[in-house]
């Protein structure tokens, strides 16, 4: 088998598959199988234990991959030549670049699903001048960063292509890890978090653009003609695309009804749609990533289809096949490539142009725009970051040699450097709570004064599950139609895992907005706000359905957050138990128990558990069939004041029926001595808010 390069012109090494085993003498690391199995192996340990270790920095997991990366190389472990030679050995690398590859164009079909070009049309004037000075000042500074590199550690490239690709190289915004960050400290939803999205994603597609034309300028064929024929080819695929994919996908997507399995041919359809634009992008002479890419663009992003491709194919893909992608980079840096003053004078330069060109074209529009000055500022920290991406454009540089390795690894340690300082940077800049506290927030309570004030009730679910019962308890909680009535923000809590579709439930936050979903973009695929509307209409209830992204550690924070800011007075949590078929409770999962009680812990209102037992069964109950009996027990204290105050409004519905036990403490006699302990001055206190709670609960019943 001889090399398909015609420079080196040196046979192959050819590697089995499979050893027949360590008894019978084969070293297993002699064979590819094995070997692979071993490098995934190890790739995966050192990546995931580095995120763990920098999770308390919130940096995003691609941090931890690209050092994980470096690490395993040449740069760390690598300099021991006999590591080097056993577990990365020359002649395995052809294995790892395929199945790294292999996870890369799978990886660029979800980054095309993560593009919604509905929303990428609605892009507003300021997100696109934001975009376009965020790709323009800084690829123009690569091309003023490349002269200087090609005067001095970068003599015998291909200029033009070399010019492109560090151009390309310092202008890109990694979209994946920006709406990553953005969800990390809880700006997704604010216009700084919205704006920057749209103009990463803005930024994203041109960057792609740009860089098929720095492909199609770096082939090994020098003649611009062969170059220009490359450029029309890749042009010519979009469009066809364009014209012959989509009606196929939309008939797929109609094909498949919410709430049942995809069809697994139409999956399979999909995935193998994947790797034939792969091999045709691959063989014009544009990287195989990008038929990948623009397939996943043409994926309706409406009903279940989009979301069953990402759930067969993500965790596989991000999980086992990436990571390889970092490994395979890390094996081309060498950090000691980068030796005396001038290479470390040249990592600073590229460093500062970077950072420069990025922030400064940013901030300049975004002041520009008439964005705040702090918000101009955290948007120009945010499009710095930089990632997978990156890397990709960095990698296909150095397999076209148009990159060397001193320019590779100094580019490399630029892109860890960026994305590393974003999150600290923006964090000392933008708090999007500040200012947060009500001081005139007086109706943290149910008990108040004034019965016909408008009472304000956060009802958090974590799935359609909850729905019915919270609807029908809200039913008997909106009292007699008084003045101010009852407002509700069904605030829904979705969980912000590691997994690159989280980034679509980004989407659909976004889509809707964190302080409520419009009117007008009510989906009937979305169970939950059909519901709440349905409700609304006819209850005459003010119902707000909002979204909380955020991780489970931080969960109480925003439930908190929104009590506050809506000035709800009290908060409405499901137990962390739900019951099952005959009758007894299992745990659902016990994070939900420690969201609960971190609630409880920090919350500026009243909170209440909802145990569901199915409270009117699994359906919605109308008003005119409403029929329970409801008891408070009340022993004494603020919180049973509140449970009778909200028991009191609830008897004010027709189909409702009050009972009141209430329990007294008798002294215990012990032998001559009568112990009480409610004798000391709080307990009297107490007692007497209480006597004189009941005794105008008591008035107001003999008045209706």
């Amino acid at each position: 088998m001889v090399s398909s390069n015609a420079t080196s012109g040196q046979a192959c090494p050819s590697i089995k598959p499979t050893s027949n085993g360590v008894f019978q003498g084969d070293n297993p690391l002699d064979f590819a199988l094995p070997l692979a199995i071993l490098q995934i192996c190890l790739v995966i340990v050192v990546t995931r234990g580095l995120a763990f270790l920098l999770r308390p920095l919130r940096q995003p997991r691609v941090i931890a991959e690209i050092i994980g990366g470096i690490l395993l190389g040449p740069s760390a472990l690598g300099r021991s030549t006999g590591y080097l030679h056993a577990v990365f050995p020359k002649r395995s690398l052809t294995v790892l670049d395929t199945l790294a590859n292999i996870g890369l164009i799978f990886f660029l079909f979800l980054a095309g699903l993560e593009l919604d070009p509905k929303s990428l049309a609605q892009t507003g004037k300021k997100a696109l001048a934001i975009a376009v000075a965020g790709i323009s000042l800084p690829f123009a500074m690569g091309i003023g960063t490349s002269f200087i590199l090609r005067l001095t550690i970068s003599k015998d490239v291909n200029g033009t292509a070399f010019l492109v690709f560090m151009g390309v190289a310092l202008s890109i915004t990694a979209f994946p890890v920006l709406a990553r960050i953005l969800a990390e400290l809880k700006l997704l939803t604010t216009d700084v978090g919205r704006m920057a999205m749209s103009a990463a994603a803005v930024n994203d597609v041109a960057a792609w653009i740009l860089l098929a034309l720095a492909i199609s300028l770096s082939g090994s064929n020098t003649s611009p003609i062969i170059s220009f024929w490359v450029f029309l080819s890749g042009c010519m695929f979009v469009i066809c695309s364009f014209l012959i994919v989509p009606p196929i996908f939309k008939w797929m997507t109609k094909r498949c009804h919410e709430g049942e399995p995809v069809d697994e041919m139409h999956v399979c359809a999909a995935l193998a749609a994947v790797l034939a634009a792969g091999f045709v992008t691959d063989a014009i002479g544009i990287h195989a990533m990008f038929g990948a890419f623009v397939i996943g663009i043409l994926v309706p992003k409406e009903g279940p289809f989009a979301g069953a491709l990402v759930e067969k194919v993500e965790d596989i893909v991000s999980g086992l096949f990436l990571p390889l992608y970092f490994v395979s980079s890390g094996l081309k840096t060498n950090v000691a490539t980068i030796q005396g003053l001038q290479s470390w004078g040249l990592l600073v330069l590229v460093i500062f142009t970077a950072c420069f060109g990025k922030i400064v074209g940013t901030f300049v529009v975004s002041i520009s725009c008439k964005v705040p000055f702090r918000e101009s500022l955290a948007m120009a920290f945010l499009m710095n970051t930089k990632g997978l991406v990156e890397l990709i454009v960095l990698n296909i540089g150095k397999d076209r040699k148009v990159l060397n390795d001193e320019t590779f690894s100094i580019m490399v340690l630029m892109a860890l450097f960026t994305t590393f300082i974003t999150t600290p940077l923006v964090t000392a800049v933008y708090k999007p709570a500040r200012g947060v506290k009500m001081d005139g927030y007086k109706c943290r309570t149910i008990e108040r004064k004034s019965s016909n004030a408008e009472l304000r009730i956060l009802a958090c679910f974590h799935g359609s599950r909850n729905i019915s019962s919270i609807i029908n308890l809200l039913e008997v909680s909106r009292g007699v139609e008084k003045a101010g009535g009852l407002c509700v923000y069904a605030l829904h809590l979705m969980e912000l895992s590691e997994r690159t579709s989280a980034i679509l439930m980004v989407h659909k936050a976004r889509r809707n907005g964190l302080p409520f979903w419009n009117r007008g973009q009510w989906s009937g695929s979305n169970l939950v706000v059909v519901a709440f509307d349905a409700f609304q209409q006819l209850s005459r209830v003010s119902v707000r359905p909002m979204t909380s992204i955020s991780s489970m550690a931080d969960m109480h924070e925003d439930i908190c957050t929104t009590a506050e800011r809506k000035r709800a007075a009290m908060i409405i949590l499901p137990f962390h138990k739900q019951q099952r078929l005959d009758g007894s409770l299992e745990t659902a999962r016990t994070d939900f128990q420690l969201v609960n009680r971190r609630v409880l812990g920090d919350a500026p209102c009243s909170v209440g558990i909802l145990v569901d037992r199915g409270l009117g069964g699994t359906t919605q109950v109308s008003a005119s069939n409403v029929s329970y009996d409801i008891t408070v027990l009340f022993f004494g204290g603020h919180d049973d004041r509140e449970a009778l105050a909200y028991g009191a409004r609830m008897a004010e519905h027709p189909g409702v029926s009050l009972k009141v036990i209430r329990f007294l403490v008798k002294p215990e006699a012990g032998g001559e001595i009568s112990v009480a302990d409610m004798d000391d001055s709080s307990s009297t206190i107490l007692r007497s808010l209480d006597e004189d709670f009941i005794s105008e609960f008591k008035q107001k019943i003999s008045k209706g």
